[in-house]
C-alpha cells in the first residue's frame, strides 16, 4: 500500500490508503477506469470484462494478417516492375516518362481509396467487420488477377494502358477498406495489454507480403532474359494471386465477428451508437469525431510517406537516379523489409510496455535527423553504406508500423471506427502517401537533386511529431464503446478486484471532499 496524506477540517492529516494494484495501473489506464466506473456506479463483474479465446484470437489475427500480406504482395510486384510496367504499357513514351507514367497509374489507384473507405466503411459499422472484410478480399485478388491478363500496348494499343488504369482502380476501391477494417478487427479481438504486440502482426503481414512479392520479381529478373520479362515474366506474379486470394477467403470466411461489435459497453454507449446509425455517418464523424480524425491522417502521414518512399520509390530510385544495377537495388531493399519484418513485433510489444507516444515521438525524431544522412549512404559505391542506408530507414518505418494497428482504431468509438478509419487512413493515403513516389520522382527529375528524398521525409517526420502531440496515449486502455479486453480468467479476476479497489478509492476521496466542505 501507498500513503497519500489529506487535510481534515481540524487540521489533522487523514491517510487515504491507495492500493498497490491501483498505484501501478498507468495513468491512461487509471483515467479511463475511473471514467468508466463513475458512469456505471459501481465495480466491474464477470459479466462486464470479456475474456478473448485464444484460438479464436489466432484465427482473427492470422486471416487478417494474410489480408494484407496479399494486398501489399502486390504492391512489392508493381513496385518491382515499375520500370518493365512503363515499357510494356507506355512503350513510345521515354524512359523518365515511362516511369512517370507508371507511377500515376500506381497513384491513381489511390485516389478512389477513399472513396471505398466511405462505401465500406460505414457498411462495417451496421454490417459487421467480418462480411465487409470477406467482400474487399474478394475484390482484391480479382483486381490483382486480371492485371495478369492485360494484353500489352503492342497488341491492343491505348486499351491496354486503360485497363490497366481500371485494373488498379479497382484494387485501390477494395483496399480503401481493407486496412481500417483490417486494423479494428484485430483491434476489437485484442486483450488491452498486448493490443500493440498482436495489432503489430498486421504490418508484419503487410511486409511479409511486399517481401515475398520483391523476392519472386528479383528471382524472375535472374532467370529471365530482358524480352522474357517484357513478353510474359512480368504476368507471373499477377497471377499467382487468385489462389492466394482463396486461400485469405476462406480463412475469413471462418471468422467470427468481433466482440466490441457484438455487445456495446453499457446503455449510455448503445443510445449513442444508435442515435449515430440513425444521422449521415460522414457528417456525424467531421462534426463530432474531427479532432482524433486529424490525428489520424497525421500519424497516417508520418507511416506511409516512409512507407511509400522505401517501399514504393527506393528500388526505381536508386535504378534510375543512382544508375545501380536492377539486381543490386532489388537486394538491397529486399533486405530492408526483412529488417522490417524482424523488428516489427519486437516495437510492438515495446508499445505495450512504455507507451505508443514514445515509440512513435523517438521515431519520427530519428526521421527528422537521419534522413538525409540515410540517403547519403544509399548513394555511394558498394554494398555496405548502401546497405547501411537502407536499413536506417527501414528501421524508422517499422516504429511507424509497429504502433500503427493497435493506434488508429483506438482513436475512435466502436460505433463509428470503421468508418472513421476508411476515411481518416484512406485520405491521408491517397493524399501523401501513394503520391510519394510520383512526387519525388518529379521533384528529382525537376531539381537534378538526388537528396530530394531525404528532404521529402523530414517534412513528414515534423508533421508527424506534430500529430503525436496531440494524440492520446491508448497502451493499455480498453477501447471506446467496447467491455475491458483480457487473455485469461485470473486476468479478468485481477482486474475485477482493481475495480473494486478503485471504487473504494474514489468513495473515500469523495467523503474527504465532503468533509472539508
Amino acid at each position: 500500500m501507498t500513503e497519500s496524506p489529506k487535510r481534515q477540517p481540524g487540521g489533522k492529516a487523514a491517510v487515504r490508503h491507495v492500493p498497490q494494484t491501483v498505484a501501478e495501473l498507468p495513468r491512461q489506464v487509471r483515467d479511463e477506469l475511473v471514467s468508466r466506473l463513475r458512469r456505471r456506479g459501481r465495480p466491474f463483474t464477470k459479466e462486464d470484462v470479456q475474456v478473448v479465446e485464444e484460438p479464436m484470437l489466432k484465427r482473427a489475427v492470422t486471416a487478417s494478417a494474410l489480408g494484407n500480406c496479399m494486398e501489399w504482395f502486390d504492391f512489392g510486384v508493381y513496385s518491382y516492375l515499375a520500370a518493365t510496367i512503363g515499357k510494356v504499357f507506355y512503350p513510345n513514351a521515354s524512359g523518365a516518362a515511362q516511369l512517370l507514367a507508371s507511377f500515376a497509374t500506381f497513384a491513381a489507384a489511390f485516389v478512389v481509396r477513399p472513396l471505398g473507405g466511405l462505401f465500406f466503411g460505414p457498411l462495417g459499422d451496421k454490417l459487421g467487420r467480418q462480411k465487409v472484410l470477406a467482400a474487399t478480399m474478394i475484390l482484391m485478388a480479382f483486381g490483382t488477377f486480371l492485371i495478369g491478363f492485360i494484353p500489352s500496348y503492342a497488341t491492343i494499343g491505348i486499351a491496354a494502358p486503360i485497363l490497366l488504369l481500371v485494373a488498379r482502380m479497382l484494387q485501390g476501391f477494395s483496399t480503401g477498406g481493407e486496412y481500417g477494417g483490417a486494423t479494428t478487427f484485430i483491434a476489437e479481438f485484442s486483450p488491452d495489454r498486448r493490443r500493440g504486440f498482436l495489432g503489430s502482426w498486421l504490418d508484419f503481414g503487410t511486409f511479409v507480403g511486399y517481401a515475398l512479392g520483391s523476392a519472386l520479381v528479383t528471382l524472375l529478373n535472374l532467370a529471365l532474359s530482358d524480352s522474357q520479362m517484357l513478353a510474359w515474366g512480368w504476368r507471373v506474379p499477377f497471377l499467382i494471386a487468385g489462389p492466394l486470394g482463396l486461400i485469405g477467403l476462406y480463412m475469413r470466411l471462418k471468422l467470427e465477428e468481433s466482440p466490441a461489435f457484438q455487445q456495446q459497453l453499457d446503455e449510455h454507449e448503445q443510445a449513442v451508437a444508435q442515435r449515430e446509425a440513425q444521422q449521415h455517418e460522414f457528417r456525424t464523424i467531421l462534426r463530432r469525431h474531427w479532432e482524433p480524425l486529424l490525428v489520424c491522417v497525421g500519424l497516417v502521414l508520418l507511416y506511409n510517406v516512409t512507407n511509400y518512399m522505401v517501399t514504393g520509390y527506393l528500388p526505381t530510385y536508386q535504378t534510375e537516379v543512382l544508375g545501380r544495377a536492377g539486381t543490386t537495388s532489388d537486394v538491397l531493399v529486399l533486405l530492408g523489409m526483412v529488417w522490417v519484418v524482424v523488428l516489427i513485433t519486437f516495437l510492438g510489444r515495446l508499445s505495450d510496455h512504455v507507451g505508443r507516444r514514445p515509440v512513435y515521438r523517438w521515431s519520427a525524431i530519428g526521421q527528422i535527423v537521419l534522413a538525409v544522412p540515410a540517403f547519403v549512404l544509399i548513394r555511394s559505391d558498394g554494398w555496405v553504406l548502401p546497405g547501411l542506408g537502407v536499413l536506417i530507414l527501414a528501421t524508422l518505418l517499422a516504429g511507424f508500423a509497429a504502433p500503427s494497428a493497435a493506434t488508429l482504431p483506438a482513436l475512435f468509438p466502436t460505433s463509428v471506427r470503421y468508418a472513421a478509419m476508411g476515411i481518416g487512413f484512406n485520405f491521408s493515403v491517397a493524399a501523401f502517401g501513394g503520391t510519394t513516389p510520383l512526387a519525388t520522382e518529379g521533384l528529382v527529375s525537376l531539381t537534378h537533386n538526388d537528396l530530394v528524398p531525404g528532404g521529402y521525409l523530414i517534412v513528414s517526420g515534423l508533421i508527424g511529431l506534430l500529430a503525436v502531440r496531440f494524440m492520446p496515449e491508448t497502451a493499455g486502455v480498453p477501447l471506446h464503446g467496447s467491455q475491458p479486453m483480457v487473455s485469461t480468467e485470473q486476468e479478468a479476476k485481477e482486474l475485477i478486484s482493481t475495480s473494486r479497489d478503485l471504487s473504494n478509492l474514489q468513495a473515500q476521496t469523495e467523503t474527504v471532499q465532503v468533509s472539508r466542505w
